[in-house]
């Protein structure tokens, strides 16, 4: 009636309007004024009936949802017989984002920490405990941060740090913050303090300058120990610049390395760090046997490269054997990424005298060690061609960020890659990740039935079960990987995540160790699928596995 109100009186002033100019000429206009205003009221009225009827239709669709939920619900009670049946994926496999045809492969190169070698879960706390002592005794951070304690629990790979408001975030795909992937010190913001913060959950090109990514193996002791720090001048009151924390930590982090220290540490207790790892030495060997031509490029200085190298492979090499043989070129202290984009000469390294010679290099040697230099003149000296090449590294922007550009083809080494895919293959995992499914479709239709004027107590009710079903789905997916960031890949929804697209980005391949290799033969063409959205070792879950039950 309060449309009807709104159009009566338009329809009397057309009326006397229409009287007072025409009506005293005999010819009464303003009947056909009344008879527009009877007409408008007879449109109003099946106005009404419309509406009566596309309310009747929403509810309808509402029930329609319910009902679906319900019977969603009941189907959640047990695993579909389907999704036990569905294919696992390989957590050794090698999963692939550009085609490789290995039989084109003529030259491996290698890097050497977390690629060749692979250490414990000891090391994150042998670094995390050398850079807090040096922030204290060195920066001259307060005394009780050396009571501080690594949490393998709390970090993952791929984290971002702002140094401008001093969070730890995790990112999707797209550059959003994650819901629940944003933490200051240790504790984790709301979704409300995050937009207080950002204004949006998408980080733009201007926030972006101020992160910082946390990629390689020493990002989980940094990631944690930023956080400690963080937290604990929250804790006690202190005023505190969020930039200073990162830069001390960082140049704490590299004094670790650079120093020799965690060098040092790992080789008087190689049994506590080093993996030893005959498997690798075979698909060495095999390459090698398939006329392959191998190098080794390293940031690591080479007493620490060959300590290494003999204790992971001393039970496998035989007792003349020597790992430097199975390589035809060998390069330490690198200096990646810059070896890829600057004009270093290479100087050989005396191993006996640990003394660089001042002769300049114009070809490699068998059984010479080689320092410094860089890719132009790798490249000259060696006349390999890039797309010969593939370069394994684990590290996406020092090891295969340059090498992609400079056309080699690149395998990314990532180990949390193996627990991931075994955790995805769970029944338990694609169990939550159907559910999420199903009520994202639920609550997208929902959300298209009803206009926001016209939400009813019944639409809001299934609105909140809804989404409590799906918040709960979320959590037990995240909580299967890691409690504080969920999984290295994907996002909480089961998305990809800012990682994944990195590792799109810079690797032809990738995979959780280069042994691996050895179940493909050397002339294997490796081929993208031509079925999946970004990452090939990604298994999405239909939500048809339920509606059929």
């Amino acid at each position: 009636m309060a449309l009807l109100r709104r159009l009566l009186p338009l329809c009397r002033t057309s009326y006397y309007s229409t009287g007072v100019r025409e009506g005293f000429g005999g010819n009464v206009r303003g009947c056909s004024g009344i008879a527009s205003s009877e007409e408008t009221v007879s449109k109003f009225e099946e106005g009404i009936k419309r509406a009566e009827a596309d309310n009747l239709v929403v509810d309808d669709d509402i029930d329609n949802i319910r009902r679906e939920f319900d019977a969603a619900k009941r189907s959640f009670l047990k695993i579909p017989e389907a999704l036990k049946a569905m294919p696992k994926m390989n957590p050794e496999g090698i999963y692939v984002n550009r085609g490789i045809r290995l039989d084109l492969i003529q030259v491996y190169g290698f890097d050497y920490d977390f690629t060749l070698a692979h250490y414990s879960a000891n090391l994150q706390s042998l670094i995390y405990d050398l850079a807090k002592e040096h922030m204290v005794n060195e920066l001259r951070y307060p005394e009780v941060c050396m009571n501080f304690k690594y949490d393998p629990s709390f970090p993952i790979r791929g984290l971002y740090y702002d140094r401008q408001n001093g969070c730890l975030l995790k990112l999707d795909f797209f550059g959003s913050i994650e819901p629940e992937g944003c933490f200051y010190g240790r504790r984790q913001l709301s979704e409300k303090e995050i937009e207080e913060i950002y204004g949006t959950r998408h980080i733009g090109r201007d926030q972006a300058r101020g992160l910082v990514g946390l990629m390689d193996f020493f990002c989980f002791s940094e990631a944690c120990l930023i956080a400690d720090i963080v937290q604990y001048f929250v804790d006690a009151k202190l005023e505190f610049d969020t930039c200073y924390i990162y830069q001390d930590v960082n140049r704490a982090i590299q004094h670790v390395h650079r120093s020799g220290l965690v060098h040092r540490g790992i080789l008087s207790d190689p049994h506590r760090y080093l993996v030893k790892n005959g498997q690798l030495l075979r698909f060495l060997r095999m390459l090698k046997e398939k006329g392959k031509k191998l190098f080794l490029l390293t940031n690591s200085p080479y007493y620490f490269v060959d300590g290494g190298m003999q204790y992971m492979l001393e039970d496998s090499l035989g007792g003349r054997d020597s790992w430097r043989e199975l390589f035809d070129v060998v390069i330490a202290k690198a200096n990646k990424p810059e070896f890829y984009t600057s004009e270093h000469p290479f100087r050989c390294y005396d191993t006996e005298k640990d003394t660089l010679a001042f002769t300049k290099v114009d070809k490699f040697l068998p059984n010479k060690i080689y320092y410094h230099g860089c890719l132009k003149s790798f490249l000259q000296i060696t006349k390999w061609n890039g797309p010969e090449v593939m370069y394994f590294g684990d590290h996406l922007f020092s090891d295969l960020r340059g090498p992609s550009k400079a056309g080699w083809r690149t395998a990314a080494i990532i180990h949390e890659l193996e627990s991931e895919i075994r955790i995805q293959n769970e029944d338990g995992y694609r169990f939550e990740q159907a559910k999420f499914h199903i009520l994202q479709e639920l609550l997208g239709r929902l959300h298209a039935t009803v206009a926001d004027s016209k939400r009813s107590e019944a639409y809001k009710l299934l609105m909140v079960e809804l989404n409590e079903e799906r918040q709960k789905a979320r959590c037990m997916m995240k909580r299967m990987f890691n409690k504080s960031f969920g999984a290295t890949f994907l996002t909480d929804k089961g998305q990809e995540s800012a990682f994944a697209y990195h590792i799109h980005q810079y690797a032809d391949a990738y995979t959780s160790k280069p042994e691996n290799f050895l179940f493909y033969s050397p002339e294997t063409w490796l081929y993208a699928p031509y079925d999946i959205k970004i990452m090939p070792h990604h298994v999405k879950v239909p939500s048809s596995l339920f509606k059929n039950q």
